[in-house]
């Protein structure tokens, strides 16, 4: 059944080629919604767009889009300005881990690589949105965070506090905003499986498999429902904060993990 909230409503997705962005994507897209796709991958985005379409939505259109790359984002924050001149809601969902080394061992290029994707890529979307989202009554921000935002972990000092500066971005935002109309929240997953882990780990097919192994972790679905609820609520509800994991995860360090 299609959400009325959602019906016609333009919302950008930041990483939509693959796992939360894709799944938000094809979910909106059943719900009414138009979509707005960016991603590095063009070639899947492309496809994740002719699958909205094909899910019901009214308007879905893509262009690549390089979060961590200022020129990238102004040139797709220009290129959407030409279809469009109202956005409701911006999900910034791009972002990812690079390495998992202790501070000692660790390398320039994936600290620098979690902290533009995860970051910067926040500040730079938000700035160049918020003129728009401020035109809409009742539009909203939603940044899709992480619990390593909340509990650091070791091994993964710059994943943590990228997410964490993520979290910082998210409350200032809504102090700022605060009497503009525009809402803002943070939905921060624990464990899903995703090409998360592939890409902390490089392409590491074993490594990445002991993450899940002995256990049922989120799924993209999961996490594109809780967009979902968290874009549908009327304008004057604002969800500031969802954390969520699955059953089998407390907490970082207390994971139930069955034996076969």
């Amino acid at each position: 059944m299609s959400n009325s909230n959602l019906k016609n409503k333009w919302v950008i997705i930041t990483g939509a080629s693959s796992g939360f962005g894709e799944a938000a994507a094809r979910l909106f897209a059943a719900h009414g919604a138009r979509l707005i796709l960016g991603a590095r991958r063009e070639d899947r985005l492309k496809n994740v767009t002719e699958a909205c379409i094909k899910a019901g939505a009214p308007a879905a259109i893509f262009h690549r889009l390089d979060v961590s790359q200022k020129a990238s984002v102004d040139a797709f924050s220009a290129w959407v300005a030409g279809r469009t001149p109202t956005v409701d809601f911006l999900i910034n969902n791009a972002g990812g881990a690079h390495g998992m080394e202790p501070v000692e061992l660790g390398r320039d290029e994936d600290w620098e690589a979690m902290l533009q994707i995860n970051v910067m890529s926040v500040l730079r979307m938000c700035r160049a949105f918020i003129p728009v989202l401020k035109k809409t009554p009742g539009s909203m921000i939603i940044n899709i965070g992480s619990i390593a935002a909340r509990v650091p972990y070791a091994n993964g000092a710059a994943y943590c506090a990228a997410k964490a500066g993520e979290l910082a971005i998210t409350k200032a935002l809504r102090l700022e905003l605060n009497g503009t109309g525009v809402r803002v929240g943070t939905i921060d997953p624990g464990m899903a499986e995703t090409e998360f882990s592939m890409v902390r780990f490089k392409g590491d097919a074993e490594k990445s498999a002991k993450v899940y192994a002995g256990v049922e972790p989120l799924t993209a679905e999961d996490v594109a429902e809780a967009m979902l609820w968290v874009a549908s609520r009327p304008p004057h509800v604002n969800i500031d904060e969802i954390v969520m994991k699955c059953t089998d995860q407390a907490e970082i360090y207390k994971t139930h993990r069955r034996s076969n």
